[in-house]
């Protein structure tokens, strides 16, 4: 009996360990200024569905130089970091990963200029 009580609680504590996760969709918005010559855009980040060794292309949005992508990801985390690639190259070198927090609406715009952090 003992030991199906113990069973039992320590169940339980698994279990209420264990951080509830959400959905969270971001748009991603960048502007490449110089974009001659771009043959591809893309993110790379920590969290599903991205990940540091592939990009997730971005779609050109206008002949302005934006381009664009919305990533769902699902997750009990407030925020996520991410950096964007242009032609497979990383933008941001030798500097920290953009730090996006999550709306708690669910839904995140994030606007940026490549290569330009965020002030």
């Amino acid at each position: 009996m003992k030991k199906l009580v113990f069973l039992i609680i320590s169940c339980f504590l698994m279990f209420s360990c264990v951080q509830k996760a959400y959905k969270q969709a971001v748009i991603y918005t960048i502007e490449i200024p110089d974009s001659e010559g771009v043959t591809s855009v893309g993110i790379r980040g920590n969290d599903k569905p991205l990940n540091w060794d592939q990009d997730m292309e971005l779609k050109k949005i206008n002949n302005k130089g934006f381009y664009q992508v919305k990533v769902t990801y699902l997750t009990g985390y407030k925020f996520t970091e991410v950096k964007f690639t242009r032609n497979g190259e990383y933008e941001l070198q030798n500097m920290p990963n953009r730090r996006i927090e999550f709306n708690p609406s669910g839904v995140t715009q994030y606007k940026a200029v490549f290569n330009q952090p965020l002030k």
